[in-house]
């Protein structure tokens, strides 16, 4: 009786398990229009504690990637997920880099066979965008290979809040100037590569042949650059973790990884300046940048511009390769740049 008894907690406890939402879950979000044909990549990756889950949400829209922290409720015995307030572009916009959010909230089913598990469901529109946002329909199937450690999310206490575009940044970053996108992308490449390394005042071009500029070169200097670049030599570079990538293209996803309080950054690549002025919120802004392929170490900088509401300037930074994801904690002051070196997979690189 005792050993039935033990059989049947066992066997509870595994269908519990089992029911979890725990992971990285990767599909296809569709209109629900006849006749529409746009759709989002999109992931998401969370961990479940009792009722609560929390994590990441991310798409990529046309030429865009998007992503955001996200929390929300989970019933083990319906087996329902919801996530409020999560913001989506709209699907008819011509330009992703001058679009409109459709507030949407995710409602999703598991269901778990021998074959694979699955959350099933829909972006449901809030009631504002009833007339002008669709309902997207979802499938996420779970990427077992996936490990999601519920420690990555242990310092993230931030809850989620309708977000706001930031004021406007300064003439540092021109993503959104049609014209100049146009001028930079009738310059040769090599042309232009060669007038960015020939002018140490301008800023590097981070892109990706995906996505459109995200930094163009800047004609004139400015003095607060000027500053910035001074001030990032005068603190020390304190290392907080190495990492081995597996490709020299990788995208870096910022986020306040505690109460959004204001903290604004710059970010170097092996002591250059690759974007200013990005203050960090819940939704990530990212970068897409190419590592030097002739270096075994290549290093990424954080730099404090402030301190924010609550000091010091915290930061979680997500590194994607094309294979895998790291998550790393990154802490700046006045007095040190937080700092990540990654390693070239040499093997990797060689076989690109």
């Amino acid at each position: 009786m005792k050993y039935l008894f033990f059989v049947l907690i066992s066997l509870s406890a595994l269908l519990s398990q089992a029911q979890k939402v725990t992971g990285y879950w990767y599909g296809q979000a569709n209109v629900v229009m006849s006749g529409i044909q746009n759709n989002y990549l999109t992931e998401l990756i969370i961990s479940q504690k009792g009722t609560k889950v929390k994590g990441f949400f991310g798409y990529y829209f046309k030429d865009v990637y998007q992503s955001f922290v996200v929390k929300g409720t989970y019933d083990p015995e319906t087996r329902k997920i919801v996530i409020n307030d999560i913001p989506i572009i709209y699907f008819k916009t011509n330009s992703t880099m001058n679009s409109v959010d459709c507030i949407t909230s995710f409602y999703g089913t598991l269901r778990v066979s021998k074959v694979k598990t699955e959350l099933t469901g829909y972006f449901y529109r809030d009631k504002k965008y009833t007339y002008t946002c669709p309902d997207l329909r979802v499938n996420y199937t779970l990427y077992t290979e996936a490990k999601v450690e519920d420690s990555i999310f242990k310092d993230m206490t931030a809850t989620r809040s309708f977000w706001k575009p930031p004021p406007p940044v300064p003439e540092l970053v021109k993503g959104n100037n049609a014209q100049l996108e146009s001028e930079m992308a009738a310059v040769p490449e090599s042309r232009a590569k060669s007038e960015t390394k020939s002018d140490p005042g301008s800023v590097p071009v981070a892109t990706d042949k995906k996505t459109a500029p995200l930094l163009a070169v800047q004609p004139v200097i400015q003095s607060d650059i000027i500053k910035i670049n001074e001030d990032f030599k005068k603190r020390k570079q304190i290392v907080s973790k190495q990492i081995e990538v597996s490709s020299d293209s990788i995208r870096l996803s910022f986020y306040d990884n505690a109460e959004v309080d204001g903290d604004s950054i710059s970010v170097f690549l092996n002591g250059n300046l690759v974007i200013a002025h990005q203050e960090l919120s819940e939704r990530a802004f990212n970068l897409y940048l190419r590592l030097d392929s002739t270096k075994d170490i290549n290093e990424v900088s954080m730099f404090a511009e402030n301190l924010g509401k609550y000091p010091p300037n915290t930061a979680l930074m997500v590194i994607s390769d094309g294979d895998k994801r790291y998550e790393t904690y990154l802490s700046s002051d006045f007095k040190g740049n937080a700092t990540i070196r990654l390693k070239l997979h040499r093997n990797s690189v060689a076989g690109n």
